[in-house]
């Protein structure tokens, strides 16, 4: 029997780590365990309590060790519960099912600091709980870079053209452009995909986070492969899901900041105090001129509203409204030999009208049920709107000596998705498993095209087109705990299906439709050797996709129209006492990519690919406020496999570590001083001496509770001013019309030294 297993939400991710970590099958039926705080040390007379729909209720105290017992319990779905003054309660829903389950429960930050974020990684991986909930929840920040940033997970993102376009992403080795080739990088928020296909500027595009506001998120999701059935297209190289909350802890929510640069960021909530209903209504407005010489002019406006109506016991309904815009300009990629030889400032620019535009809006609706079988029932849907303008001119005045290079990238996109699955847990003889299926569906009609500019106004048109597309895709996953819960089975199965219609407005010849399908198989083992001992290992394989451009599909049907991503993974996970680590080696193959580049309409081919290394991870309560985390990700090597010499891949770095100190409500103040760095890496696949210098950048961030209802903040970005460069890449360019073309690096500026200052008002708390 095909075994399948579960990897995403929090209610899956408990739950698979109550199976991880549960004892030998007895004979008696209840549940144990501890009852830890924040730091993962032990809480002395928390009260515990679990409760089914029915009325039925039993209570327990944690002792001195901080552990608690129910027993002689039906089996049956229950909710447990921990609380203590102090800190916010936990609640879990756990299924019992004639056994004794262990399941120890964390509860949340101090309650008078309860807004805060919580980190994860699926149980199924070497991964740990990071533990830096203070880094969002007391960080002010002002774009959303920093947010990806925090997660600590090998990915290095970078600001592309300063400040409104889509941040650049790179990890494992592997330059993934703007999120969607070379594996890709999916990102989730709430369900919804912002990975955006056929895009006019670049296959994966994830602008649509910069809608998110980093107040409003729950908690984050991370799965370091394609190892979970439930995601498909552009998992190649990871997931990142992000949840938002239903509510907020305080009524009123305000936050007040400023900076340098002409720095500006306001975020204000309203989220009522109402029985059965968890909502939200809040705005996010901030300006900022960056440092460059034209000034950025970045201003974004987000609303985003939250209504959850819970029916009955374990049963939500929900709706999900959210507004963005942004509008800015930006420096461009500058060529850095003019930099270095001081014709160019670091900041400067060559063409004053680099920028864009981009509004967005969306509805979304989300249930959940809870059956009577133990099982659950999830489904989601939405459809949004969005309309995007980019103002670029990479190149200057290398293909027009004229009039220039400039261009317009246009995208007026919409979309419709739906998600449903269904979890149930049962018995495979004497072993208990939980088996997971589910369906998912997405359809994008785009309106997409390249225009040639002057200043803002375009003068013609280079490409035009209608493009459809849809993904349909199906999965079944099922996971089962052997030999009293020390070895860890799962395995899945997800199909894809894609339609691409492309009606060429330009060259009507060059539309069609074609269509492409593939299969993905995802296998994982958790072995404990002894519950004494706690160390745990692992080995998990999946396989993922990435689609490429509709237009690239039909322009070359005999090319793959998928490329596949098989990761292999070998690893282990171990805690002692105060201290976290895991570790793994691993192995990414992947077989092609045909990548239409939007920029000037032309392809690249690229063969398959292979890339080997490995990754550690820790964490460390240094004391009961006081922690420290970090990781490594180091690749041995990442070169194109065949061909009559060796091509290594370019673009990415082989070096990422992150680290943070972390202080958490300590006499009423909390800060964290993070660090985050790179090494030098190749920009040519065969001349090693085309290389991006690497940077190691230190953030400092501090907050102090004043009183109940008032924080203040204080934020202090590349602390040591470290003058460094987010983006590299190498390319010709022109940068006169009188001047020689030039193949050499182009750099995005990395902002210098910034302060950041604000207060936070918490009215009317629940």
């Amino acid at each position: 029997m095909l075994l399948l297993k579960r990897m995403t939400t929090n209610i899956a991710f408990h739950f698979l780590a109550m199976v991880c970590l549960a004892t030998a099958a007895w004979a008696e039926s209840g549940i144990a365990g501890r009852v830890l705080d924040p730091q993962g040390q032990l809480v002395q007379g928390a009260a515990v309590q679990l409760s089914n729909g029915a009325g039925f209720t039993v209570t327990a105290t944690s002792d001195a060790q901080g552990r608690y017992k129910l027993e002689q319990l039906p089996e049956g779905d229950y909710q447990l519960t921990a609380s203590t003054p102090g800190f916010t309660a936990a609640t879990r829903r756990v299924v019992l099912v004639g056994q004794l389950f262990v399941q120890d429960i964390t509860l949340s930050q101090l309650a008078s600091q309860h807004s805060s974020i919580v980190i994860s990684a699926t149980v199924v991986e070497p991964g740990i709980d990071l533990r830096n909930a203070e880094v969002f929840n007391r960080t002010l920040f002002t774009r959303d870079d920093q947010v990806l940033q925090q997660l600590n997970a090998g990915i290095n993102a970078g600001q592309h053209e300063g400040g409104g376009k889509s941040l650049e992403i790179r990890r494992f080795g592997f330059n993934l452009d703007h999120g969607g080739i070379n594996g890709g990088l999916k990102v989730m928020v709430d369900g919804v995909q912002q990975n955006q296909g056929t895009q006019g500027h670049g296959q994966g595009y994830l602008g649509s986070l910069k809608a998110l506001s980093p107040e409003l998120i729950g908690d984050v999701v991370l799965t370091n492969g394609p190892f979970s059935a439930e995601y498909g297209d552009f998992s190649g190289l990871g997931v990142v899901h992000i949840h938002q909350r239903e509510s907020l802890p305080d009524q009123i929510t305000v936050r007040l900041q400023g900076g340098n640069f002409d720095t500006g960021r306001g975020f204000v909530a309203f989220s009522p105090d109402a029985q059965r209903t968890d909502a939200y209504l809040a705005y996010e407005g901030s300006y900022t001129d960056g440092p460059f010489v034209n000034p950025g002019r970045y201003r974004r406006d987000n609303v985003n509203g939250n209504y959850t109506r819970t029916l009955r016991e374990g049963e939500k309904l929900g709706f999900r409204l959210l507004y963005g815009r942004n509008n800015f300009y930006s420096s461009g990629q500058l060529p850095l030999d003019l930099v270095n030889a001081g014709e160019l400032d670091r900041f400067g620019f060559l063409d004053p009208t680099h920028g864009g535009r981009v509004k967005l809006a969306s509805a979304s609706t989300y249930y959940s049920k809870a059956l009577r079988n133990g099982g659950t029932f999830k489904a989601d849907g939405f459809v949004s709107r969005s309309l995007f303008d980019l103002y670029s001119n990479f190149t200057y005045f290398l293909n027009d000596p004229v009039n220039g290079d400039a261009i317009q990238q246009h995208d007026s996109r919409l979309q419709q998705g739906a998600n449903a699955q269904y979890t149930h847990v049962h018995r495979l003889g004497s072993a208990q498993a939980s088996l997971v299926a589910g369906g998912n569906f997405h359809a994008n009609q785009i309106n997409v095209g390249l225009y040639p500019r002057d200043g803002r106004t375009p003068t013609g048109v280079t490409t035009r087109a209608n493009a459809d597309v849809t993904n349909g895709a199906g999965y079944l996953q099922e996971s089962v705990s052997l030999f009293h819960h020390r070895l860890l089975l799962g395995g899945g199965l997800r199909y894809d299906g894609f339609r691409y219609s492309v009606l060429d407005r330009v060259t009507p010849e060059q539309g069609g439709l074609q269509g492409a399908g593939r299969w993905q198989g995802k296998g994982n083992l958790a072995f404990t050797p002894s519950h004494h001992l706690p160390l745990t290992l692992h080995l998990n394989y999946g396989r993922g996709i990435n689609s490429s451009d509709a237009r690239g599909v039909v322009l070359r049907p005999e090319a793959p129209r998928l490329a596949t991503t098989d990761f292999y993974q070998a690893g282990t996970s171990s805690k002692f006492g105060r201290a976290s680590v895991s570790t793994s080696l691993f192995l990414i193959d992947h077989s092609n990519e045909q990548v239409y580049v939007p920029d000037d309409g032309t392809f690249e081919f690229k063969g398959p690919s292979r890339a080997y290394g490995f990754e550690v991870k820790s964490s460390v309560a240094l004391t009961r406020h006081l922690s420290l985390n970090g990781g490594v990700t180091k690749i041995a090597n990442a070169f194109y496999r065949g061909g009559e010499s060796r091509v290594y891949v370019d673009s990415a770095p082989h070096f990422v570590a992150n680290a943070a100190l972390t202080m958490a409500a300590w006499r009423g103040w909390s800060g964290s001083l993070r660090m985050r760095a790179i090494n030098h890496y190749r920009l040519d696949g065969q001349d090693p001496s085309i290389a991006a210098a690497g940077h190691t950048v230190f953030d400092f961030g501090l907050s102090r509770r004043l009183r109940r209802n008032l924080d203040f903040n204080v934020s202090f970005d590349n602390l040591t001013n470290r003058d460094y460069h987010e983006t590299q890449n190498y390319f010709e360019s022109r940068v006169r019309p009188e001047a020689a073309a030039l193949s050499r690096i182009h750099a995005t500026p990395a902002y210098p030294f910034t302060a950041v200052v604000g207060v936070t008002f918490r009215l009317r708390g629940k």
